[in-house]
């Protein structure tokens, strides 16, 4: 048997970030227009949430709009910020009917009060859901969050409550956008690219990559379950050796 045909992989990863990558090659090699790809590649989120939650993954983080991306052409962020739009409402209820609890990541400050205000009540009505918690990076960017997280320390030491000396990793790590949550133990990314892309900089420093030459719209519910199984199949060592990790696996 190949050993990503493993229906139940033995180790799970308990936080799994995804790079969404391909949606508009996916539609450009259908002749289609952009947007197309983007509405095809929100099937491919419902099955990847699918998978992770019966695999038992404990948070999801998908990047779906960089802080970059504003660079794209007005038209297809005008689309896309109408995809979102719709996407929010309409998914929050199978959201919550599944037990998945969203949280937007990223600095809204830019988008819609529309949009703001969607993104709000679907965190509302998933709030209380102790299932998957499905993260999404809206106008995220790596940089961003180190920037906020410092500015964040700074206030504090600012206001006298922390001394420059007491900054830690773990303090700014915890200032980080995503600090109350496990960090990313498999990185994936769709469309053939291998490069984080200003993705959760700091929390990826020693997650597994994954790449795929697969787009997103085609990363389903199989591929989902090969890129778990090949998590598996990986020997993590956090900079120890194999034998010592082989060593504390034993004891």
């Amino acid at each position: 048997m190949d050993k990503y045909e493993s229906a139940a992989p033995a180790v799970v990863p308990r936080h799994v970030a995804i790079i969404m990558d391909g949606n508009n090659r996916w539609a450009k090699k259908r002749l289609l227009p952009g947007i197309a790809g983007h509405k095809a590649g929100v099937d491919a989120v419902r099955a990847v949430i699918e998978v992770c939650a019966e695999a038992g993954v404990e948070v999801l983080t998908l990047f779906a709009f960089s802080s970059e991306n504003w660079q794209r052409p007005a038209a297809e962020v005008g689309a896309l910020m109408e995809l979102f739009l719709t996407a929010l409402r309409r998914e929050a209820k199978r959201l919550r009917e599944n037990g998945v609890c969203l949280r937007i990541i990223g600095d809204r400050s830019r988008f819609s009060p529309e949009l703001q205000a969607a993104m709000r009540e679907a965190e509302l009505q998933t709030a209380e859901q102790k299932g998957l918690l499905l993260q999404v990076a809206a106008n995220y960017g790596g940089q961003w969050d180190i920037v906020q997280a410092a500015q964040c320390l700074a206030r504090e030491v600012q206001a006298g409550h922390l001394q420059p000396d007491g900054i830690t990793p773990q303090l700014l790590q915890r200032s980080l956008s995503t600090g109350d949550q496990p960090l990313p133990d498999l990185c994936i990314r769709t469309g053939g690219d291998h490069r984080i892309s200003n993705f959760l900089l700091w929390q990826l420093a020693y997650a597994e990559l994954y790449f795929t030459d697969l787009y997103w719209p085609d990363f389903k519910q199989e591929a989902m379950r090969r890129a778990l199984a090949d998590f598996a199949s990986r020997q993590r060592r956090f900079g120890k050796t194999s034998e010592q990790v082989e060593a504390e696996v034993r004891t």
